[in-house]
C-alpha cells in the first residue's frame, strides 16, 4: 500500500506540473491586458504609467520567463500576490477555502446518500411505479439547467414561503457565536447544498440502479439464492457491494470537480467560496489569482482521485496495488 500511495503521489506531482504550465499559457491567451485594466481604474492612460505597471508586476517579461519564475514560486508554494486585491493570493484562497468545502462537502454527502438509496430502492423495484417516479425524478433533475432550479428554490422558499435565507454565508450583523453560529451558518447553506446536491444525485441514482441490475443477474447471486439466503442479504452483502465499485469512482472524480465546478452555485447564493473567488478574478484580469484557485482546485482533485483508488481497495480487496 505504501508504494502504490507513493507512486500515485508521484504521478499526480507530474500531472500538476502539466497542469501549471497548461493554466499559464491558457489564461495569457485570454484577451485583455490587466495593466491597461488597472489604469483606466487608476484614471491614468498614457504609456509611461501602463508601462511601469507592467514592469511592477513582471508582466514586460518574456512568457518563457514569467513562466520559469511562476513554476519556481509554485515549488516553492508561493501562490504570487494578487495585484487587484493586494493581498497574497494564499491569504485569498484560504480564506475562502472552508466556504467552498463545507458547500460542496454537504452537496456531495447529500448527492451520494439520496443516490445510492434511491438507486438501489428503484433497482428493487424494477420496472414498477417506484422505479418510474425515481429515475424520472433524476432525470429531471440532471436534465434542468442548475441556473434556473437555484433561482425556483430561491422564489419559492426564500420569497414566497420565506422558509430559508436566499443568499450568503451567514446572517450580517447578527453578532452570533459558538453554536448559534453554527446554526446560522447551517440555515444560509440549505439551499446551495441542496441545489447543488441533487444535480449530481440524479447522476448516482442512474449509476447504482443500472449496476445493481447488472449485478443482480450474475452467478453468484444466483447461488447465494440457491443457497436460501434472505432477498435483503442477498442485496446487501452481495448485489450492492459490488454495484458500488463504479459508484466510487465516479464519486471520487465528482467530489473533486465539486471543488472548482461551484461557480455557478456560490455565484447566485452568494456564497463566499473560491468558485465566486475565481470568477471575480476572471472578471479582473487578476492573472496570479486565477492562476492560484486553478492550482489550488487541481492538487484538491488529484487528493481525492487518490482517496478514490484507495478506497476502492478497500471495497474490493481483490483489486491488486499494482493497479
Amino acid at each position: 500500500m505504501i508504494g502504490f500511495v507513493a507512486g500515485r503521489v508521484g504521478k499526480g506531482i507530474v500531472v500538476l506540473l502539466a497542469i501549471v504550465v497548461l493554466n499559464f499559457f491558457l489564461i495569457r491567451l485570454a484577451p485583455g491586458d490587466p495593466a491597461l485594466v488597472m489604469a483606466g481604474e487608476a484614471g491614468a492612460g498614457d504609456e509611461l504609467f501602463v508601462a511601469q505597471l507592467r514592469e511592477k508586476f513582471g508582466l514586460d517579461q518574456p512568457l518563457p520567463n514569467q513562466l520559469a519564475l511562476y513554476v519556481r514560486n509554485i515549488a516553492s508554494l508561493d501562490l504570487g500576490y494578487s495585484v487587484r486585491q493586494q493581498m497574497p493570493v494564499a491569504t485569498l484562497i484560504a480564506d475562502r477555502l472552508p466556504a467552498t468545502l463545507l458547500l460542496t462537502g454537504s452537496a456531495f454527502a447529500i448527492s451520494l446518500v439520496l443516490g445510492v438509496t434511491l438507486g438501489a430502492l428503484a433497482a428493487r423495484r424494477a420496472g414498477r411505479a417506484a422505479d418510474t417516479a425515481i429515475t424520472g425524478l433524476a432525470l429531471l433533475f440532471y436534465a434542468t439547467p442548475l441556473f434556473w432550479v437555484s433561482l425556483m428554490a430561491i422564489i419559492v422558499f426564500s420569497v414566497r414561503l420565506e422558509w430559508l435565507p436566499s443568499f450568503g454565508f451567514e446572517s450580517v450583523g447578527a453578532g452570533h457565536a459558538g453554536l448559534a453560529r453554527a446554526a446560522d451558518i447551517a440555515h444560509h447553506l440549505i439551499l446551495p447544498a441542496m441545489t447543488l446536491g441533487l444535480f449530481f444525485m440524479a447522476v448516482y441514482v442512474r449509476m447504482t440502479r443500472a449496476s445493481m441490475l447488472e449485478v443482480a443477474g450474475q452467478d453468484f447471486v444466483k447461488t447465494a439464492r440457491a443457497k436460501g439466503l434472505g432477498d435483503r442479504t442477498i442485496q446487501r452483502r452481495h448485489v450492492l457491494r459490488n454495484a458500488l465499485l463504479p459508484v466510487v469512482t465516479l464519486a471520487g472524480l465528482q467530489a473533486g470537480t465539486l471543488v472548482g465546478g461551484a461557480i455557478l452555485t456560490e455565484t447566485v447564493f452568494a456564497w463566499p467560496g473560491i468558485g465566486r473567488l475565481m470568477y471575480e478574478a476572471l472578471l479582473q484580469r487578476d492573472y496570479n489569482l486565477l492562476l492560484g484557485v486553478f492550482v489550488v482546485s487541481s492538487a484538491m482533485v488529484l487528493v481525492f482521485n487518490l482517496v478514490t483508488d484507495v478506497l476502492y481497495r478497500v471495497v474490493d480487496p481483490r483489486i491488486e496495488a499494482a493497479r
